[in-house]
């Protein structure tokens, strides 16, 4: 299970200014280190912690990593992700960089270029990715991989497995047309190499369902080495439907295993999580200012019924994350919007998706922020914001 290795919860409490809300005894907030801002989190199979986060102008900014190892009382020392200052963008929230661990644990990150350095050949903006080096001292310079798709907008993605393969995924135009976001997909390249090459991107969504331009999606892989990919649909410029596929060779082919229907005619800038669980990949996503999860079985296709928090809300940015005997913690933005940041909120549910007492909210999320969630020890969280 992605999330169930074990950190020192005192290693934590160092991590930045923490809060604990008064109604909750599971769930730790951590603000992000260095006052950065859209946090991505993921733990190693040694129980570290591995963090990313945007510093800088939010239209040409950079991105910073962080580790910390089990029983570390603090953060290392940031390394700059991106090797040409300026080229990562935390505009619009959900075009920021990703992270993903791969073959013994090499940090892998993917990011939407910023228009300080526009790509003229594909029309728009970079797909950069990068990984760190073999002595874990410093990122490799940043590479492109759009070879022939164009117009990048909404989010990209990275996903990677035990077996050296590493999947970048984003939605854009391909050679044939230009027209709409209906006439969108989503690509994918995929290395089999631990990231040192990348193979030509390929479509990968098998029906004509279109891509919604300015939302981000989420690839996620679980042990078994299956592919996810979690993107928001604009057929016709009105069916929205967040759409997960599967792949069960390796990237190389993906199927259609639950749509989440939307009628909206206009693009609501959403993001979207997935983590691995006992029963499943776990995926969170939003529709019509409610967040979602269910959980997916790889094996049998079988889907849970989507299950959304009480209460109701402007929900955006839905972070989840599975503890070891399987609970379910789904954490998201309240509030936000363009140029305007909101709350943090959470509620916690069992493995069968019922919601446990323990929920809250606090207020901090800044402008361009999101959450992150990950598992604590045992059976407790801690959300990043």
């Amino acid at each position: 299970m992605f999330f169930s290795i074990r950190i020192a919860q005192a290693s934590l409490l160092l991590a930045g200014s923490v809060l604990w809300a008064a109604d909750s005894e599971r769930v730790q907030l951590v603000r992000t280190p260095n006052g950065g801002v859209q946090p991505q989190a993921v733990v190693d199979a040694r129980g570290g912690l591995h963090l990313i986060y945007f510093q800088g102008d939010p239209k040409a900014g950079d991105v910073f990593y962080v580790h910390q190892a089990q029983g570390e009382s603090k953060f290392s020392k940031p390394l700059q992700v991106n090797n040409i200052s300026g080229s990562a963008i935390a505009v619009g929230t959900i075009r920021g960089a990703q992270l993903a661990l791969g073959r013994n644990g090499r940090v892998h990150v993917a990011w939407n270029g910023s228009k300080a350095l526009p790509d003229s050949q594909h029309k728009g903006v970079p797909m950069w990715y990068t990984r760190l080096n073999d002595a874990g001292s410093a990122f490799e310079p940043q590479r492109e991989l759009m070879n022939y798709t164009s117009y990048l907008d909404g989010g990209g993605s990275v996903a990677a497995d035990k077996q050296g393969n590493v999947y970048v995924l984003w939605h854009a135009f391909g050679a044939e047309t230009t027209r709409g976001e209906e006439d969108r997909a989503v690509f994918l390249a995929r290395s089999s190499d631990d990231g040192k090459s990348f193979s030509r991107e390929t479509r990968i969504n098998p029906s004509d369902t279109g891509a919604c331009g300015c939302c981000g999606m989420r690839a996620f892989c679980d042990d078994a080495g299956n592919v996810y990919a979690l993107y928001r649909a604009a057929e016709k410029k009105v069916n929205r439907d967040e759409t997960l596929l599967l792949s069960r060779d390796h990237g190389r082919t993906f199927e259609v295993i639950n749509e989440h229907h939307w009628k909206a005619a206009t693009c609501p800038m959403s993001s979207a999580s997935l983590a691995g669980g006992k029963r499943g990949t776990v995926a969170a996503w939003e529709t019509a200012d409610q967040v979602y999860f269910m959980s997916a079985n790889p094996k049998t296709l079988a889907n849970g019924s989507p299950i959304a928090p009480l209460g109701a809300g402007k929900r955006k940015h839905p972070s989840i994350a599975v503890s070891d005997n399987g609970d379910i913690l789904l954490a998201w933005a309240e509030g936000t919007g363009w140029q305007k940041g909101g709350s943090v909120a959470w509620q916690l549910f069992d493995a069968s998706g019922n919601a446990l007492s323990e929920k809250g909210r606090a207020p901090g999320v800044p402008a361009w922020g999101l959450v992150a969630a990950v598992s604590m020890p045992g059976k407790d969280f801690v959300i990043f914001y």
